[in-house]
């Protein structure tokens, strides 16, 4: 059911296509919030890398600077390494990050540790290597309290040069850094005693705006009395910020826009192409089919269309091919019957008279025979006719034809083969008694002595038949499939002379059909003449209702 509807495919592939969009916009926001957590981590040590690269070139002797990269790491409570640089392998971008004198940041997701990697100026061999572990729960306040200690540290070779020196490493921080009035940092009277108890204070901040939550850090100047070094704001990192957020949201409705539009895209080709063929069919070109692609609704559609347009160019031909037909075949009998007047009004002598009127008489009955096919092959052409399927024994329905032929006294042997009473078929009886019928009126006029029905159910297809036989000159095979249309006659012994308007195959044919079956013309093995043979669905009515 799921693969022949078009709608449960389409709802079907939006919940995976929302599925899809929703894991894809999932792995988007980690790899680019990877990748913002990376430059967001150097940014933060860029500058204080830069001050703590230019302490420790600014020792002179190996020794001191051991000792000052001893403290720093003491300070910051953190392992700091001095490392050949030839031990440290360095990607591009790394040389790159270290020759622009910023910080190299490798962060391990699993063991929750960064390596930060400092460059030294003026020493190309060397790198400070530092091990942070980020489980530890006090991880970060404490290596941000000893940052303002670094800057102090680095300005304090340049008393009354402060704001000159702080502009110039300024520029190798992502966020402010400044000196200001204790009085201009509107801090509380406890944020203002730590200060002056050489403390410093970590302020955090909320804020509606974009930035959300940010970090400063306030800290006393030891050499200018009432200043403070201020470094930030500082914002924290929003893992789900509002650009982010408002693109991912404009990428994934255009993804799932596309998508709905892909799925869309094949029905409304279809439908566009029903409609072109319907726009044909209103200008009375009936040629163009449609494909039959699949087993959906819109297959379903192309299919019924197909089929209308068949059953309808079918309907036009037929019904002109009737109107050549019946005009042709009402001439004689009417040409007759105004002869038959004719002669009527001519004529005095009483027998005559009477036998002219017999034969007008004949050919009013003939006339009223023709319109009672014609309409009946017209009912059987023209739509499906009004069935009434029953379940009923196959051996009364060939046995009442037999016997009805016998009291024709046609002088022709009718053999009824031996069926069981047993064989039950479903069929419309007044239709299955016309085909019977039609078929032995056909064999009795064309046999030369014997007409034989037999009849039954195939039990290997589950298919009904009956097969009608005679000894007569049979159908060349070249012609078979001729006789079945309306009006058609041979041009050897089955001909004009022998009766009958043509339209007799015609019906059985339209019958057949409306049955769910077919029927097929051949020689007889046995009697060498022309074998009729219909094949129906046995049971199919039977099965719909269960």
């Amino acid at each position: 059911m799921f693969k022949h509807s078009i709608f449960l495919r389409i709802y079907a592939g939006l919940v995976i296509l929302v599925v899809l969009v929703a894991m894809f916009g999932y792995l988007l926001v980690q790899i680019i919030n990877y990748q913002r957590a990376q430059e967001y981590r150097e940014s933060l040590t860029d500058g204080i890398s830069y001050v703590i690269g230019e302490s420790v070139a600014r020792q002179k002797t190996l020794q001191q600077k051991m000792d000052w990269i001893s403290d720093a790491s003491d300070l910051l409570e953190l392992p700091i390494y001095y490392i050949d640089s030839n031990k440290v392998e360095l990607s591009r971008s790394e040389e790159k990050r270290i020759s622009e004198q910023k910080a190299i940041v490798r962060y391990d997701a699993e063991q929750g540790v960064a390596y930060m990697i400092l460059g030294i100026q003026n020493d190309p061999h060397h790198y400070l290597y530092v091990k942070a572990d980020s489980k530890d729960s006090k991880f970060g306040e404490r290596q941000m309290k000893a940052l303002p200690v670094f800057v102090q540290e680095y300005l304090v070779y340049y008393p009354g040069q402060e704001e000159e020196y702080l502009n110039k490493i300024r520029q190798h921080f992502s966020y402010p850094v400044s000196i200001e009035n204790i009085s201009q940092t509107n801090l509380d009277s406890e944020q203002i005693g730590r200060l002056r108890a050489d403390q410093n204070v970590i302020l955090y901040r909320d804020s509606a705006t974009v930035h959300g939550t940010t970090i400063s850090i306030v800290a006393p100047m030891a050499n200018l009395p009432g200043k403070v070094l201020v470094m930030g704001p500082v914002p924290m990192f929003n893992w789900m910020p509002f650009k982010l957020a408002a693109g991912i949201t404009l990428l994934s409705m255009f993804l799932l826009c596309l998508g709905v539009y892909g799925l869309i895209v094949p029905m409304q080709r279809k439908i566009r192409q029903v409609n072109h063929a319907l726009n044909k069919m209103k200008t009375g070109d009936l040629s163009l089919r449609l494909n039959v692609d699949g087993n959906d609704e819109m297959a379903s559609l192309a299919s019924s269309y197909n089929s209308m347009s068949d059953h309808i160019q079918r309907l036009i031909e037929a019904q002109r091919e009737l109107m050549r037909a019946v005009s042709h075949e009402l001439r004689t009998p009417v040409a007759r019957i105004r002869f038959g007047m004719e002669m009527l009004a001519d004529e005095d002598e009483y027998e005559y008279r009477v036998q002219q009127m017999e034969m007008i008489d004949k050919d009013i009955e003939a006339l009223n025979t023709l319109i009672d096919e014609i309409m009946t092959y017209a009912k059987l052409e023209q739509g499906t006719p009004s069935l009434d399927f029953e379940e009923l024994p196959l051996f009364d329905v060939l046995d009442q034809v037999a016997v009805e032929t016998e009291a024709l006294k046609t002088q022709k042997t009718i053999q009824l083969m031996p069926l069981s009473n047993d064989v039950l078929v479903y069929a419309e009886r007044r239709y299955l008694h016309r085909v019977v019928q039609n078929l032995v009126g056909n064999a009795i006029r064309y046999c030369d002595h014997v007409v034989r029905i037999s009849g039954g159910i195939n039990t290997e297809t589950d298919m009904a038949y009956v097969c009608i036989e005679d000894d007569g000159p049979g159908i060349p095979e070249a012609d078979r499939s001729r006789i079945f249309e309306a009006f058609a006659r041979l041009d050897d012994s089955r001909t004009r002379a022998s009766g009958g308007y043509g339209l007799g195959l015609s019906i059985v044919s339209r019958i057949a059909y409306w049955f769910g079956g077919k029927i097929e013309v051949d020689a007889s093995p046995n009697l060498g003449g022309a074998r009729f043979t219909m094949y129906w669905p046995a049971k199919r009515f039977k099965a719909k209702k269960k």
